[in-house]
């Protein structure tokens, strides 16, 4: 018999799964229990990696985050994202195989590394040579160029430490000034971290289906998890089967604000099926266009989605900007939530105030 679950219970078993309950501890409890921080340039409110966290955790302070990374090292960048240093091993297979030749994309990169070797050895002996190293203090040595429509076109050094990075060849030290300073992996984490087996594809799958909670089947959940259904949503979903002991506990009536890149949220398609809440970021939509606001973030209540608030944060008065907030249809903003959650996030950010209009 397939496990059948209400929509209230799905959509509980996602936010316990990405610790949106009221329960994380801290920062690196927070990072562990989701999985990894994605990072993202758009900082009109707060940099999207620290509004996750506070999300999660409330006011913080964000020294904590840079001591878990660049000296405590219980985490590390890789790519766009802060993961803990613990899933490295999860990760490495993916090191291993970079960058594969699925597909055309994985094909160009590496006939371009392939053209590229002497550039590629010029780059890891410079950075054992001197230390860590900033894009800029390497020269750029490539044979052939990186041909691009987009902003990566001719930034051969910052492609090549990208895809060596990829590779597990370099990693990300510490920031300067907002940039990536690089060094070898040896001297960036643990030993006994990068002399760890590849995680089998099946310890891979499971982990992530526990970050996420609830997932669509695809490949790459064969053979993990429980089949289930969500009543009124067509089709079948695969349920990480510890979280299923917990389906009738209810989370607790607390309201934060999402990142548009917050992991509960960032399948739109399952946001849809399982909240009934179309979510799209429109910082690139013309502004006549705009239904919400430039910046409009969505609004978590215990266990529904319930609406959307436009925030932007003055750095140089220190002020939160709040536009006038939308609820969802036949849904309602608690006032005394919604003041006290601005109060928090203005705080977290340092402001003096909070401006509603």
């Amino acid at each position: 018999m397939t496990t059948t679950l209400s929509p209230t219970q799905a959509r509980r078993l996602t936010i316990r799964a990405q610790a949106l309950d009221g329960t994380p501890r801290n920062v690196l409890d927070v990072v562990r229990r989701i999985g990894g921080l994605q990072l993202d340039p758009t900082s009109r409110v707060a940099p999207s990696h620290l509004l996750v966290l506070w999300s999660r955790l409330g006011p913080f302070d964000p020294s904590e985050l840079d001591r878990l990374l660049w000296r405590d090292r219980s985490l590390f960048e890789l790519g766009a994202f802060i993961r803990p240093t613990e899933d490295f091993p999860l990760l490495k297979r993916g090191m291993l195989a970079f960058p594969g030749d699925a597909g055309a994309w994985q094909r160009r990169v590496g006939a371009w590394l392939r053209a590229n070797e002497t550039f590629r050895r010029y780059v890891l002996r410079e950075i054992r040579r001197r230390g860590p190293l900033r894009s800029r203090e390497l020269g750029d040595r490539s044979v052939t160029p990186w041909r691009s429509g987009g902003w990566t076109h001719e930034r051969n050094v910052t492609q090549m430490l990208g895809f060596l990075s990829a590779r597990g060849e370099v990693l990300v030290t510490a920031r300067r000034g907002g940039q990536r300073v690089w060094d070898l992996p040896e001297r960036v984490l643990p030993a006994k971290v990068l002399a760890a087996q590849p995680a089998s594809e099946r310890t891979v799958a499971e982990r992530r289906l526990g970050y996420l909670g609830l997932v669509r089947p695809s490949r790459a959940y064969e053979g993990v998890g429980e089949s289930v259904r969500v009543t009124g949503v067509p089709g079948e979903w695969v349920a990480d089967q510890r979280a299923l002991d917990r389906l009738d506990e209810p989370v607790p009536s607390r309201m934060t604000f999402l990142s548009p890149f917050d992991r509960l949220i960032h399948d739109r398609e399952r946001t849809e099926d399982l909240f009934g809440f179309r979510y799209r970021l429109q910082i690139y939509v013309p502004r006549s266009e705009r239904a919400y606001g430039y910046y409009a973030l969505p609004i978590l209540y215990a266990d529904r989605l319930r609406g959307r608030i436009d925030l932007a944060y003055d750095r140089e008065h220190r002020v939160l900007r709040a536009n006038a907030p939308h609820p969802e249809p036949r849904g309602r903003l608690p006032r005394v939530a919604l003041r006290a959650t601005l109060r928090s996030l203005g705080e977290f950010l340092g402001a003096e105030r909070v401006e509603t209009q």
